[in-house]
């Protein structure tokens, strides 16, 4: 294990690198690790400690990164929030992570710059707890998916390996940063090389362009919500895009047409990538220079090993499909606080993933389908459950189900049925209104049907594919 990401480990040859950016501030690697050793002064004067958890709820910004790292400096996790989190969702991260201090918009101002050299030095260890991601599963409560430092340098390597980082690499950050995609791949897998980085705080088509044109980065990574929209601007939307030497898609399956799309409009490669949170992010990729097989994600990357298995638990042959499951320095130690769920994940010493796969003769593997009823829209993970939860704790609900609606932009979108109590109306608006207090606004059903009953299936339970095939329908 190098963990030649964290800044204290850095070779003396960087000082000088360009580190980082965004729209206000930019930083070489010595000043950044000057930042992330006054905050951690900082940090230390609120209370964190070694095995501390800092939650870090701010936007894109050059901060995000500092807070995460000070937080490793002194030993302690960092928790990733999302930024639009409504106050309930917040609170359940923040509150289930056991995190001592909350870095937010507002406390980022008070974040000292130069360090006074108070710090004793870093003592950074293999199996220290470095992320806590969440991610939702079948309860519907997001559960904070355990990541240390060892995972993330196994998840560092293997990517870095793949794609071919090197210290001339320039990436340019678009994903949210509460995302482990965009803190592996974007952010530290660079940082490990003396590469730099420029932190973008959201994405608009047009001006993301400008930003390649202006910033002249090598490589980027994106979801396929992100290809759709630059692949619709107008024809006359002409950017110099010849500084990129590749692109990454992935966290949704996106259709092989998009693909070709992009090559061809943009003149760069585009490699297709899978894995999940539990495997510190990416498991498989196409590679950048080698063969690149349409419709599949790519081989395994270095370092894992990505095997099918059947229901009994058997590994089945090339060509045969069943679950997609996963070994590997990567992968996570657990969820935390959930050890049924994480028996039930990695029990059997494999990752297993939920999602059904076939692995061709040369080891790339196709996903075609999802064991769970997650929805993924545009690259971002939806679970029904969280938004069942909400509409069940109406008064005037009797029972409700969510399902992914196909959509041409983000590939699937939110829509609710439910169901009223005798006796009770659903007032549609109101009960929209409601999920918009308690969700993330991508979470909230874009459409909500009310039926006399929701479909069973003959166990009784609602039939979610007719509920499915009824959208199709319409």
């Amino acid at each position: 294990m190098t963990l030649e990401h964290l800044p204290w480990h850095r070779p003396a040859a960087y000082d000088d690198r360009p580190c980082v950016r965004d729209e206000r501030t930019e930083l070489t690697y010595r000043t950044f690790a000057e930042r992330v050793d006054a905050a951690a002064e900082h940090f230390a004067a609120q209370g964190v400690r070694r095995g501390s958890v800092v939650a870090v709820m701010l936007p894109n910004r050059v901060e995000l990164l500092v807070a995460i790292m000070a937080a490793w400096r002194l030993g302690a996790a960092a928790t990733p929030v999302n930024p639009t989190f409504t106050a309930t969702e917040a609170e359940h991260q923040i509150r289930d992570s056991g995190a001592v201090l909350v870095i937010d918009g507002d406390s980022v101002a008070d974040l000292p710059t130069t360090p006074t050299g108070t710090l004793p030095p870093a003592e950074t260890r293999s199996g220290d707890l470095a992320l806590l991601v969440y991610t939702s599963g079948s309860t519907g409560r997001p559960k904070g998916v355990m990541l240390d430092h060892g995972n993330v340098d196994a998840m560092i390597a293997g990517m870095g390996e793949a794609i071919g980082v090197g210290a001339d690499d320039h990436c340019l950050l678009v994903l949210p940063l509460f995302h482990v995609n965009a803190i592996c791949v974007s952010w530290l897998t660079p940082m490990s090389a003396g590469a730099q980085l420029s932190v973008l705080q959201r994405f608009h088509p047009v001006a993301f362009l400008q930003a390649i044109e202006r910033l002249r980065p090598s490589y980027f990574s994106a979801v396929p919500t992100i290809y759709s929209h630059l692949v619709a601007l107008s024809a006359e939307v002409i950017p110099d895009t010849s500084s990129v030497r590749f692109a990454i898609c992935g966290a949704a399956p996106a259709p092989p047409e998009l693909f070709a799309a992009v090559e061809e409009r943009f003149g760069f490669p585009l490699v297709e990538g899978y894995g999940l949170s539990e495997g510190t992010c990416a498991s498989t990729c196409n590679p950048v220079d080698g063969l690149r097989k349409p419709g599949t994600v790519g081989p395994a990357l270095p370092g894992q090993l990505v095997a099918i298995m059947s229901p009994d638990g058997t590994l089945v042959p090339h060509g045969e499909r069943g679950e997609v499951v996963v070994k590997g320095a990567n992968v996570m130690r657990g969820y935390l606080n959930r050890p049924e769920a994480t028996a039930e994940t990695l029990g059997d010493g494999w990752l297993h993933t939920g999602d059904v796969g076939i692995l061709d003769e040369d080891g790339y593997l196709r996903i075609v389908d999802r064991i769970k009823d997650m929805i993924i829209r545009g690259g971002e993970n939806i679970y029904p459950k969280e938004i069942e939860n909400v509409l069940h704790s109406s008064p005037d609900v009797l029972e409700a189900a969510v399902v992914g609606s196909p959509d041409p932009v983000y590939g699937e979108v939110v829509v609710a049925f439910v169901s009223a109590r005798p006796g009770h109306a659903v007032d549609v608006d109101a009960l929209i209104a409601h999920c918009r207090g308690e969700l993330t606004k991508i979470k909230v059903p874009v459409a909500l049907h009310v039926l006399d009953a929701l479909p069973k299936n003959p166990v009784g339970k609602i039939d979610k594919p007719a509920l499915r095939a009824r959208l199709a329908g319409a």
